[in-house]
């Protein structure tokens, strides 16, 4: 049975589809390439944001350290303050006069 399609024609239709599946794979390849340049490249940003991130912090830090040392005396009087208000002076002295009292009574 005789086609009625001229032979250059198929031909060059199978030529065309066997290029396309010859250059799939290279394109694939490219797409994937391209798509591993860009993850790249935002890992990068990222990673550049947590050293500033992280720089930002430690400067904060030092910043702290360096207040608590120029404050040391300061700081020295205010936990004195705190020692003698905390020490129960006036309980003391309560528990001397309970203590007084009963061996007064117990004359």
């Amino acid at each position: 049975m005789p086609s009625t399609v001229n032979p250059q024609i198929t031909d060059a239709v199978t030529q065309a589809n066997v290029k396309v599946i010859g250059e799939a794979p290279a394109f694939a390849m490219g797409s994937i390439y391209q798509s591993m340049a860009h993850s790249s490249g935002i890992l990068f940003e990222n990673a550049v944001n947590a050293q500033q991130q992280q720089n930002t912090l430690s400067q904060a830090a030092a910043n702290q350290g360096v207040m608590q040392i120029y404050s040391v005396d300061t700081m020295a009087g205010a936990g004195a303050t705190e020692k003698i208000a905390q020490g129960g002076v006036a309980d003391n002295l309560t528990s001397l006069l309970t203590v007084l009292r009963a061996f007064n009574n117990g004359q």
